[in-house]
């Protein structure tokens, strides 16, 4: 597939736009002429593409001008016969208008050129049409799970010969156990997806190479024609190839905001989970292929594989799906660290404290402060808390969201209950303990009673808790008697995985000016 991208960018380069050029790849030629350019289709059989006869070369570029104008309309005029000395039709062209090479996306990127402004309005362009794409069940199959990970499976396949060859065997064995373990847990969000309509007959190429940046808005060119199948995506799938494709080029956080501004435009609520997935596939499918060149004979295409397959791997590690407990004692400051963590993150907070007065129908800053282990704090309440925190968290795993609960988790059969569900999701577990000096806490207590707060529990409770509380000796110890901010950064180097880089956020849904 990268070889006929290769192809479809050569074929619009040309030394000027006054000047006559002509471009030749395996597949095809490319007549400069003036503000046209021609393309001819050679008569080739490739295997995923069919040129072999006259009228499957016809058909062909009617297909690639019907497509493309869905995206480039003033640039695909039309097809026009070529015509034999007898007067006989010998073959076809596609006519389309010639794009000025200089103002290639990639190339405006790579030179340090502002395209934030082509880039929102690509996002827009792509949105738009993503709302009105034709959906089906046919299409809507490709975007399924199971075909996802049956793409991943295949390119798993054809890479593993390439191990400690084109590219480490370690990270590449690191992906697989990643992409599978995401894949594994997020039926339900995958299928939620398809329910939404987020699966459509998409562009399915996008790549910074076949946009041009003209003063009255970009052209999005080279819609990948050949293979219906190939076209049919999630549109976050069809936007995260760009995302990919600008993070090649050096540009992470044009990356990221292209992202952000599709999903502004599409009103797309996807978690950042599914975002680093999408990016990580792509990445992933460029890897594998930049193997199979290096297998052919190219040697420097071990490199664009081992840097291909990093990409992929710093996503798939900072969208792994997590599953993190927050505890503590009463006034260690694990309810700001949990919310705190939850922003710099983005992920979903759920409070053992609301929860609990949700389920006995109390307002949550209303007390019903009791006596240690009454009221609403006997076990039973206690166990229906937790077991409403693991029914919340589970629902939210599936859909590929990221988890923080807030609670003292000083009873080891809580964080074993979590434990399972995080095991049975396919979710990384990580376990914090909130620490602070006594006095600390007493101070914080007091501040809290005196305003309004979720929590019950004063200093007579919170000895009765240290006395009763097991150990818990897998959780990291956050130290929280400094300002939160230094709290934060101590957590996320334990929650962020390591070499994870970049983290996405989601952003508000607001489609920017």
């Amino acid at each position: 597939m990268v070889t006929v991208d290769r192809a479809e960018r050569e074929m619009l380069e040309g030394e000027r736009m006054d000047a006559a050029a002509v471009s030749e790849t395996h597949i095809g030629v490319v007549f400069f002429v003036g503000d046209r350019a021609y393309k001819l289709k050679k008569p080739v059989d490739m295997g995923f593409l069919d040129f072999s006869t006259r009228e499957r070369r016809e058909r062909a570029c009617h297909e690639e001008v019907r497509l493309n104008r869905r995206f480039a309309p003033d640039v695909y005029l039309g097809v026009s016969d070529v015509l034999k000395p007898d007067g006989e039709v010998g073959d076809h062209l596609v006519v389309m208008r010639r794009m000025p090479p200089d103002r290639r996306l990639s190339t405006l990127v790579e030179a340090g050129e502002p395209v934030e402004d082509a880039l929102r309005d690509t996002a827009r362009i792509l949105a738009a049409w993503h709302a009105e794409a034709p959906r089906g069940p046919r299409i809507a199959a490709e975007g399924s799970r199971d075909a996802i990970l049956g793409r991943w499976n295949d390119s798993f396949e054809q890479v593993r010969p390439f191990h400690d060859r084109a590219i480490d065997g370690a990270a590449a064995t690191e992906i697989e156990d990643l992409a599978r373990a995401f894949l594994a847990g997020r039926k339900e969000l995958f299928d939620a997806r398809i329910a939404d309509g987020r699966v459509v007959d998409g562009h399915g190429d996008l790549l910074a190479g076949d946009i041009f940046c003209l003063d009255d808005g970009p052209r999005v060119l080279d819609c990948l024609e050949f293979d219906e199948r190939l076209r049919s995506l999630d549109g976050l799938d069809d936007a995260s190839f760009l995302a990919m494709d600008l993070e090649r080029l050096g540009a992470p956080v044009l990356a990221e905001r292209f992202v952000d501004w599709y999903a502004g435009f599409a009103a797309d609520p996807a978690p950042p989970s599914l975002r680093h997935h999408y990016v990580a596939y792509r990445a992933f499918v460029r890897a594998k292929v930049a193997a199979l060149r290096y297998g052919q004979g190219v040697p420097e295409a071990a490199d664009e594989a081992r840097q291909y397959a990093g990409v992929a791997l710093r996503h798939l590690r900072a969208g792994e799906v997590g599953l993190i407990l927050v505890g503590g004692l009463p006034g260690t400051g694990k309810t700001s660290l949990a919310g705190a963590l939850a922003d710099r993150l983005g992920c979903s907070l759920i409070s053992s404290d609301r929860v609990r007065k949700e389920l006995a129908g109390i307002p949550p800053e209303e007390s019903a402060a009791a006596p240690y282990g009454t009221g609403i704090y006997t076990p039973e309440w206690s166990r229906r808390t937790y077991g409403e925190l693991a029914e919340r968290a589970t629902r939210l795993l599936r859909l590929g969201e990221t988890v923080i609960l807030d609670a003292s988790w000083s009873a080891k059969e809580d964080r074993e209950l979590l434990a399972a569900v995080a095991e049975r999701e396919h979710a990384r577990l990580t376990a914090l303990r909130c620490a602070a000096p006594a006095p600390v806490t007493a101070a914080r207590m007091r501040d809290r009673a005196r305003g309004r707060s979720a929590s019950d529990a004063d200093a007579e409770i919170a000895a009765a808790m240290r006395a009763e509380a097991a150990p818990w000796p897998e959780a990291a110890t956050i130290d929280t008697a400094g300002p939160l901010e230094r709290s934060v950064e101590q957590a996320l180097a334990v929650v962020r995985p390591a070499g994870a880089g970049h983290v996405w956020h989601r952003r508000p849904l607001l489609p920017p000016g």
